[in-house]
C-alpha cells in the first residue's frame, strides 16, 4: 500500500441553486407570446404605431415640395410701351407667376413687400422699348422677399430665366434685344439660414413644450383619482381650466424669453421690430398652445395617450404645414387651406414679420386676431370637456 496521501477532491459549485425552478424549454417562446399578446391587447397604442408611418409619409410627401408655383409678382412699368406690355403679359401668362399689382413707380413696393403682399417684384426701366430699339441693354431689377432665403433665391432664378426666355424670343432678325437682370434681396440679404429657421424653431419649441406641459395635467388628475375631487369642488369648469393654464403660462413665457435671447446672442438673428410686440405675440401663442394641450388632456384617458396625441397631432403639422421649412405656396392646392388651422402658421408669419421686416400691429393685426380667436375657442372647448366629465 502506498503511503502517498490522496489528493483532496475539489467539488465545483453546482450551477443549479437548490430550490430554484428549472428553466423550461419553452420559456423564451412563452415570453414572446406574452409580449405579443400585450401589444395586441393595447389597441390604441397598436393603432398609433401602425398609422404613424403612413401619416408621416403622406403628410411629408405632400408638404415637402421644392416646386415653385403661384409666385405673387408685382410689376413696376413706368414706360407702358409695346415692349414692356409684351413682357408683362408673358409674365402674367406663365403658370409659375401671378401678377398681383402693377405700379408706374417703385414707391409702393417697399410697403407691399413688407406686409407680405408679393413674393417678388420686377422693375422695368423708363423708355424700355426705346432702349431696346437702339440696341442698348435694358436693366431690369428683380426684388425678392428673402425671409425664406431658399425660396427667394429660387424665385429669383425663375424670374431671371423668364427674362432670358423673353429676350431670346424677341431678339430675332436685325433687332438686338438685351435684357440685363439685376437682383436685389430684401429682409435677409446675407442669406443667413438662422434668420429663416429661428422664428420657426421658436414656434415649434413653444408648441411642443406648452402643449406637453398641459396635456398631461388633467390626464394625471384622472389617473391619480384627484379629478373627482376637482369635479365636486365649488369651482366651475372654466375656472378649473384657467387654473390649470395660468402656472404654465408664466413658465412657457419664460421659455419664449430664453429662446429669443439665445437667438439674438448666439445666432445674431436681427430684431428689426418692437421687442414688446414680439413678447406679447409670444404670450398669445403660448396661450393658444396651452389651451390646445388642455383640450387634448380632457379627451385623453391617460398621460401616455395625451402625450401621443400631442406629438402626433401637433409636432408633425407644425413641422410640415406651417411654412416652417417649406413654403405653403409650393404645397398642393387642396392642402394649403389645411395649413390655416395650424396655429404655428400664423405665429411664424408674425415672428418673421417683426424680427426680419420690422412691421407692427398695423400689418399683423389679422394674424393676431386669428390667434386670439383660436385661444378663445380652444379654452371654451376645454371647459366644455371638463363640464362633460362632470356631467
Amino acid at each position: 500500500m502506498s503511503n502517498t496521501p490522496s489528493e483532496p477532491v475539489v467539488r465545483r459549485p453546482s450551477s443549479v441553486v437548490p430550490g430554484a425552478p428549472r428553466r423550461a424549454p419553452g420559456a423564451f417562446g412563452s415570453l414572446v407570446r406574452k409580449e405579443a399578446a400585450h401589444i395586441f391587447r393595447d389597441r390604441k397604442t397598436l393603432v398609433v404605431l401602425l398609422l404613424m408611418p403612413v401619416v408621416q409619409v403622406l403628410l411629408f410627401g405632400f408638404a415637402i415640395r421644392t416646386d415653385v408655383r403661384d409666385v405673387r409678382v408685382a410689376v413696376v412699368d413706368p414706360a407702358r410701351d409695346v415692349r414692356s406690355r409684351a413682357l408683362v403679359a408673358e409674365l402674367a401668362a406663365a403658370p409659375t407667376f401671378r401678377v398681383v399689382a402693377e405700379y408706374p413707380t417703385a414707391a409702393p413696393l417697399a410697403s407691399l413687400l413688407r406686409r407680405g403682399g408679393a413674393d417678388a417684384a420686377v422693375v422695368l426701366p423708363p423708355r424700355f422699348a426705346e432702349t431696346l430699339g437702339r440696341g442698348g441693354a435694358a436693366q431690369v431689377l428683380i426684388v425678392t422677399d428673402n425671409t425664406n432665403a431658399t425660396y427667394g433665391q429660387t424665385v429669383q432664378a425663375f424670374l431671371t430665366q423668364s427674362l432670358r426666355r423673353w429676350e431670346r424670343a424677341h431678339g430675332g432678325g436685325r433687332a438686338r434685344v438685351v435684357v440685363r437682370p439685376v437682383a436685389r434681396m430684401r429682409f435677409n440679404p446675407t442669406l443667413e439660414s438662422a434668420n429663416l429657421f429661428v422664428p420657426g424653431l421658436l414656434a415649434f419649441v413653444l408648441t411642443i413644450v406648452s402643449a406637453l406641459m398641459t396635456s398631461i395635467s388633467i390626464a394625471r388628475e384622472k389617473e391619480t383619482g384627484t379629478m373627482e375631487v376637482l369635479l365636486v369642488s365649488p369651482l366651475r369648469p372654466g375656472q378649473i381650466v384657467v387654473a390649470k393654464v395660468v402656472p404654465y403660462l408664466g413658465l412657457a413665457f419664460l421659455n419664449a424669453v430664453t429662446t429669443l435671447f439665445v437667438a439674438r446672442v448666439v445666432f445674431a438673428v436681427p430684431l428689426a421690430g418692437s421687442l414688446l410686440l414680439l413678447l406679447a405675440e409670444c404670450l398669445l401663442y403660448v396661450l393658444v398652445s396651452l389651451a390646445l394641450g388642455v383640450l387634448v388632456s380632457t379627451r385623453a384617458p391617460d398621460q401616455r395617450s395625451a402625450m401621443m396625441l400631442v406629438l402626433l397631432g401637433m409636432m408633425m403639422p407644425t413641422m410640415a404645414l406651417s411654412g416652417f421649412v417649406f413654403p405653403i405656396a409650393s404645397m398642393p392646392d387642396w392642402l394649403q387651406p389645411v395649413t390655416n388651422v395650424v396655429p404655428a402658421t400664423w405665429f411664424i408669419v408674425i415672428a418673421r414679420g417683426i424680427m426680419l421686416k420690422g412691421v407692427g400691429l398695423e400689418t399683423l393685426w389679422q394674424e393676431t386676431l386669428i390667434l386670439a380667436g383660436m385661444a378663445v375657442v380652444l379654452l371654451g372647448l376645454s371647459a366644455r370637456g371638463v363640464k362633460d366629465r362632470l356631467e
